[in-house]
Protein backbone atom coordinates (compact mmCIF):
# COMPACT_ATOMS: atom_id res chain seq x y z
CA UNK A 1 0.00 0.00 0.00
CA UNK A 2 1.70 2.96 -0.95
CA UNK A 3 1.00 6.45 1.28
CA UNK A 4 -0.68 9.42 0.31
CA UNK A 5 1.18 12.60 1.10
CA UNK A 6 -0.23 15.77 0.70
CA UNK A 7 0.91 18.34 -2.58
CA UNK A 8 3.20 20.78 -1.26
CA UNK A 9 2.93 23.84 -3.35
CA UNK A 10 6.53 25.28 -4.00
CA UNK A 11 5.97 28.13 -2.76
CA UNK A 12 3.34 29.67 -0.66
CA UNK A 13 5.01 33.38 -0.75
CA UNK A 14 2.21 34.38 -3.13
CA UNK A 15 -0.30 35.03 -0.28
CA UNK A 16 2.09 37.92 1.46
CA UNK A 17 2.42 39.38 -2.19
CA UNK A 18 -0.51 39.26 -4.08
CA UNK A 19 -2.46 42.62 -4.83
CA UNK A 20 -5.10 42.66 -2.45
CA UNK A 21 -2.77 42.14 0.34
CA UNK A 22 -0.66 44.74 -0.79
CA UNK A 23 -3.48 47.02 -1.37
CA UNK A 24 -4.85 46.52 2.43
CA UNK A 25 -1.54 47.13 4.12
CA UNK A 26 -1.06 50.07 2.12
CA UNK A 27 -4.75 51.36 3.46
CA UNK A 28 -3.86 50.17 6.58
CA UNK A 29 -1.21 52.10 7.13
CA UNK A 30 -2.66 55.34 5.00
CA UNK A 31 -5.28 55.47 7.60
CA UNK A 32 -3.20 54.80 10.64
CA UNK A 33 -1.29 57.96 9.43
CA UNK A 34 -4.48 60.19 8.93
CA UNK A 35 -5.76 59.19 12.43
CA UNK A 36 -2.06 60.15 13.42
CA UNK A 37 -2.19 63.75 12.24
CA UNK A 38 -5.56 64.03 13.05
CA UNK A 39 -4.66 63.64 16.58
CA UNK A 40 -2.03 66.00 16.49
CA UNK A 41 -4.10 68.70 14.18
CA UNK A 42 -4.61 71.72 16.77
CA UNK A 43 -8.19 72.63 15.53
CA UNK A 44 -9.77 69.11 16.71
CA UNK A 45 -11.09 69.49 19.64
CA UNK A 46 -8.84 68.32 22.47
CA UNK A 47 -11.41 65.63 23.25
CA UNK A 48 -11.62 63.97 19.89
CA UNK A 49 -8.08 64.80 19.33
CA UNK A 50 -7.55 62.18 22.33
CA UNK A 51 -9.95 59.79 21.03
CA UNK A 52 -7.85 59.31 17.71
CA UNK A 53 -4.12 59.65 19.85
CA UNK A 54 -5.89 56.62 21.69
CA UNK A 55 -7.18 54.89 18.57
CA UNK A 56 -10.50 55.05 19.70
CA UNK A 57 -11.42 56.29 16.53
CA UNK A 58 -11.82 53.30 13.79
CA UNK A 59 -12.17 52.83 10.32
CA UNK A 60 -15.59 53.01 10.74
CA UNK A 61 -15.99 55.91 12.22
CA UNK A 62 -14.16 57.43 9.04
CA UNK A 63 -16.96 56.12 7.41
CA UNK A 64 -19.12 58.52 8.21
CA UNK A 65 -16.18 61.74 7.62
CA UNK A 66 -15.68 60.14 4.21
CA UNK A 67 -19.31 59.51 3.25
CA UNK A 68 -21.60 61.76 4.45
CA UNK A 69 -22.68 64.71 2.61
CA UNK A 70 -22.15 68.31 3.61
CA UNK A 71 -25.98 68.54 3.03
CA UNK A 72 -26.70 65.52 5.21
CA UNK A 73 -28.00 61.92 4.50
CA UNK A 74 -30.57 59.77 5.40
CA UNK A 75 -28.91 56.84 8.10
CA UNK A 76 -30.33 54.28 5.15
CA UNK A 77 -28.15 56.69 2.30
CA UNK A 78 -25.64 56.98 4.53
CA UNK A 79 -24.73 53.15 5.09
CA UNK A 80 -25.04 52.33 1.81
CA UNK A 81 -22.22 54.58 0.12
CA UNK A 82 -20.05 53.22 3.14
CA UNK A 83 -20.87 49.75 2.46
CA UNK A 84 -22.52 48.97 5.79
CA UNK A 85 -25.69 47.69 7.44
CA UNK A 86 -27.50 49.90 8.44
CA UNK A 87 -27.46 48.86 12.14
CA UNK A 88 -24.01 48.98 12.08
CA UNK A 89 -24.25 52.46 10.76
CA UNK A 90 -26.40 53.36 13.56
CA UNK A 91 -24.17 52.35 16.02
CA UNK A 92 -21.48 54.46 14.44
CA UNK A 93 -23.85 57.87 14.58
CA UNK A 94 -25.04 57.13 17.72
CA UNK A 95 -21.04 57.49 19.17
CA UNK A 96 -20.17 60.54 16.44
CA UNK A 97 -23.55 62.05 17.62
CA UNK A 98 -21.67 61.35 21.31
CA UNK A 99 -19.16 62.84 20.34
CA UNK A 100 -20.57 65.80 18.91
CA UNK A 101 -19.30 65.18 15.38
CA UNK A 102 -23.11 64.81 13.93
CA UNK A 103 -26.49 65.62 14.79
CA UNK A 104 -29.97 63.78 13.49
CA UNK A 105 -32.52 66.17 12.48
CA UNK A 106 -36.34 65.64 11.19
CA UNK A 107 -36.51 65.28 7.34
CA UNK A 108 -38.31 68.37 5.98
CA UNK A 109 -39.57 65.68 3.12
CA UNK A 110 -40.82 63.18 5.45
CA UNK A 111 -41.53 63.46 9.29
CA UNK A 112 -41.00 59.79 9.79
CA UNK A 113 -37.22 60.01 8.56
CA UNK A 114 -34.31 61.60 10.16
CA UNK A 115 -31.28 63.59 8.41
CA UNK A 116 -27.63 62.94 9.46
CA UNK A 117 -25.65 66.37 9.41
CA UNK A 118 -22.16 67.30 10.56
CA UNK A 119 -22.24 69.54 13.63
CA UNK A 120 -19.99 72.52 13.72
CA UNK A 121 -17.13 70.61 15.44
CA UNK A 122 -17.87 67.69 12.38
CA UNK A 123 -17.30 70.30 9.95
CA UNK A 124 -13.91 71.35 11.93
CA UNK A 125 -13.24 67.05 12.18
CA UNK A 126 -14.32 66.91 8.37
CA UNK A 127 -11.06 70.36 7.45
CA UNK A 128 -9.02 68.26 9.93
CA UNK A 129 -9.51 64.46 7.74
CA UNK A 130 -9.02 67.01 4.92
CA UNK A 131 -5.97 67.95 5.42
CA UNK A 132 -4.54 64.96 7.30
CA UNK A 133 -5.36 63.20 3.82
CA UNK A 134 -3.66 65.52 2.37
CA UNK A 135 -0.36 65.31 4.25
CA UNK A 136 -0.88 61.44 3.76
CA UNK A 137 -0.84 61.50 0.06
CA UNK A 138 1.98 63.71 -0.26
CA UNK A 139 4.09 61.68 1.86
CA UNK A 140 3.09 58.96 -0.14
CA UNK A 141 3.97 60.83 -3.37
CA UNK A 142 7.50 61.54 -1.56
CA UNK A 143 8.10 57.90 -0.67
CA UNK A 144 7.34 56.73 -4.16
CA UNK A 145 7.64 59.37 -6.31
CA UNK A 146 5.73 61.48 -8.68
CA UNK A 147 5.37 59.06 -11.76
CA UNK A 148 4.61 56.23 -9.49
CA UNK A 149 2.23 57.81 -7.09
CA UNK A 150 0.20 59.08 -10.66
CA UNK A 151 0.07 55.62 -12.27
CA UNK A 152 -1.16 54.38 -8.71
CA UNK A 153 -3.92 56.83 -8.39
CA UNK A 154 -4.79 56.40 -12.03
CA UNK A 155 -5.08 52.31 -11.69
CA UNK A 156 -7.01 52.24 -8.64
CA UNK A 157 -9.23 54.93 -10.08
CA UNK A 158 -9.70 52.87 -13.38
CA UNK A 159 -10.21 49.58 -11.04
CA UNK A 160 -12.19 51.21 -8.26
CA UNK A 161 -14.76 52.03 -11.59
CA UNK A 162 -15.04 48.98 -12.76
CA UNK A 163 -17.13 47.66 -9.57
Amino acid sequence: MTELHPVTPPSDAWRETHLGRLLGHAMRRFDERVYQLMAHDVEVPLALSNLAAREQVSAAHIHITRHLSLAGDRLTDLAQAAGMTKQAMASLVDQCEAWGLVTRETDPRDARARIVRFTATGLVWLKAFETAVAQAEAEFREAVGEDVATVVALGLEVYAEGE
